[in-house]
C-alpha cells in the first residue's frame, strides 16, 4: 500500500502561491509557497509563506529520529535547524531525508520546555519528486500522563496525549512537482498553540521507484512574538550564456569550484552555447520541444558527470586536471542527454537501452565534436583488445558501432534521429535497425567487429 495514499492531492499544480485549508482542524491553515525548477530563490523567498529563520525556536531545539532510517548520502537531522539553506536543488548534503526505497519516518522535536506556537514552517528542495513535501504534523505539551515521547503507530499517538495539528501534501498533479517548496502552517487566532513537542510524520511523495523521499531544508517553530532573522545562504550568482540560436539558456555554476570560474566563462560555456543548437537539430522527433534551460553545477564530488533532466552535475576535482584534454567534451557529452530526455518514453513504455543512452552522446562528442581526439574510432579501437567488443558495450564501443552503421548504411543521414525518436517515445526495439538498414542488429553487429581486426588508417 502506498504510505501517502491518504493525502488528497492538490487539483493543479502550485504556482507562485497556494492556501490549502484543512478543514477538519478549526482555525488551521496551510500556506504553500513553490517556485518551479530554474526560478528559484536563492533566500526561498516566497510570496505567502516566511523565508527561514537563523534564530526560531528550533535552532536550539532537539531532534530525533523516532522512526525510519536517514540516507547515508544525506546531512544529518542538524541541517533541520542550523539556519542554512542550499544553494543549488541537488544537494543531497545540505539536507536530510529517509533512506532510499524506504516508506519515509517520523521525527520528533523537543523545544525544551511549552512554547506559544505562532508558525511551524517547513522547507524542501529537489529538481524532482524529492521536491514536494508529504507530512502530518502532531504536537503536546508533554504533560499527559500517559505521555509516549516516541509513538511507533497510530494508536500510540491517539492514546500518548498527541495532537494532530495538520495534514501537508504539496505535490502537483501532472508533474513531478520538482523546485523549491515552502509551508506555513498556522493557526487564524495567531496562535497554534502552547507545545513543547512537535512531531513529523513524514510519508514519501511517490514510490514508483525508490527516490521519492523529500530533500527537507529547514524546519522552523516560530514562538509567538519573537524576532526572526532569515537564514542564511551564501549566493555567488552563476555565469548565464544564450544557445548560439537564442533558443536555449545555459547556467554554469562555480560557487563550489571557484577556480573554474574562467574556464567556465571562456571555453565551456562558448562551446556548450554553440553546439546546443546542432545537437538538438541531429536529435528532433515528433511533437519534442527540446528544453529552453538547463543548468551546469561544477563542485567536487564522485566520478566526472551525471545529468538528470535539465541539470547536469560535474566533479570539479576531476575537470579541474582535464581543463586542456577531455573536459570540454565530457560537458558536450551531457548535454546531449540533456536534448535526449529518454524519461518521458521510459514511463509510458520501453526503457530505453542503456548502449543507446550513452552510446548517442559518445557519438556525438567523438564523431561530431572532437573527430580529431581519435576518442572512439578506429585509432583508439586498435589500440584496445578488441576481441569481445559488442555493439552495446556502452559509452566510446557502442559510438563506434553507431558510427560504422551510419556510415555504412545511413545515406541520408536520418538514422540518428530514427533511433533518437524511438528511444524518446518509449518504442524502441531490436526490430528497428532492418527497417533502416536492411539487415538485423546481430549482422551488423558480427559485420562491424570483423572490421576492428583490419589496422587503421594514419
Amino acid at each position: 500500500m502506498n504510505p501517502s495514499a491518504s493525502f488528497a492531492r492538490p487539483a493543479a499544480a502550485i504556482s507562485a502561491l497556494l492556501l490549502l485549508t484543512n478543514l477538519s482542524f478549526a482555525g488551521i491553515q496551510t500556506m504553500v509557497g513553490h517556485h518551479a525548477e530554474g526560478t528559484e530563490s536563492p533566500s526561498f523567498n516566497f510570496t505567502n509563506v516566511p523565508p527561514p529563520s537563523r534564530n526560531d525556536a528550533a535552532t536550539t531545539a532537539k531532534f530525533t529520529l523516532v522512526s525510519g532510517e536517514a540516507d547515508a548520502n544525506g546531512g544529518d537531522l542538524d541541517k533541520l535547524h542550523d539556519g542554512k539553506v542550499p544553494t543549488e536543488a541537488d544537494a543531497p548534503g545540505d539536507n536530510f531525508f529517509f533512506n532510499a526505497g524506504t516508506s519515509g519516518g517520523k521525527i520528533q522535536v523537543d523545544l525544551g520546555h511549552a512554547r506559544d506556537i505562532k508558525q511551524v514552517n517547513t522547507y524542501s528542495w529537489h529538481p524532482s519528486t524529492r521536491g514536494p513535501q508529504v507530512y502530518k504534523l502532531y504536537a503536546s505539551a508533554g504533560t499527559n500522563d500517559h505521555f509516549i515521547a516516541a509513538p511507533g503507530t497510530d494508536a500510540e499517538l491517539a492514546s500518548g496525549g498527541w495532537k494532530l495539528i495538520a495534514q501537508v501534501d504539496t505535490r502537483p498533479s501532472g508533474d513531478e512537482g520538482g523546485g523549491q517548496y515552502g509551508v506555513s502552517i498556522s493557526d487564524d487566532a495567531g496562535i497554534i498553540g502552547n507545545y513543547r513537542y512537535l512531531l513529523f510524520d513524514i510519508s514519501p511523495t511517490e514510490t514508483s521507484d525508490a527516490f521519492g523521499n523529500t530533500f527537507y531544508s529547514e524546519i522552523d517553530v516560530v514562538e509567538l512574538n519573537a524576532p526572526a532573522e532569515s537564514a542564511v545562504a551564501l549566493v555567488v550568482p552563476p555565469f548565464i550564456i544564450k544557445s548560439a540560436d537564442g533558443y536555449c539558456e545555459i547556467s554554469i555554476d562555480t560557487a563550489k569550484a571557484p577556480e573554474l570560474k574562467d574556464w567556465a566563462e571562456q571555453k565551456l560555456g562558448p562551446a556548450l552555447a554553440e553546439w546546443y543548437p546542432k545537437i538538438v537539430a541531429m536529435m528532433p522527433s515528433d511533437g519534442f520541444s527540446a528544453p529552453k534551460k538547463f543548468n551546469v553545477v561544477l563542485r567536487p564530488g564522485d566520478g566526472v558527470a551525471a545529468t538528470g533532466g535539465t541539470r547536469i552535475t560535474a566533479n570539479s576535482d576531476w575537470f579541474r586536471g582535464e581543463l586542456d584534454r577531455e573536459a570540454v567534451g565530457a560537458l558536450i557529452h551531457e548535454e546531449v542527454h540533456v536534448v535526449q530526455q529518454y524519461g518521458a518514453g521510459w514511463r509510458r513504455a520501453t526503457r530505453a537501452p542503456g548502449w543507446l543512452t550513452e552510446g548517442i552522446p559518445d557519438y556525438i562528442r567523438f564523431f561530431k565534436f572532437e573527430p580529431q581526439s581519435h576518442g572512439a574510432d578506429a585509432v583508439w579501437m586498435q589500440h584496445r583488445r578488441t576481441a569481445n567488443f559488442n555493439y552495446d558495450g556502452l559509452y566510446r564501443i557502442s559510438a563506434n558501432f553507431l558510427d560504422y552503421v551510419i556510415t555504412h548504411y545511413d545515406p541520408n543521414q536520418q538514422l540518428l534521429a530514427k533511433v533518437n525518436a524511438a528511444c524518446r517515445q518509449g518504442k524502441y526495439s531490436d526490430d528497428l535497425w532492418p527497417e533502416l538498414t536492411g539487415k538485423k542488429l546481430a549482422d551488423l553487429n558480427d559485420e562491424w567487429k570483423a572490421t576492428l581486426q583490419k589496422p587503421a588508417a594514419k
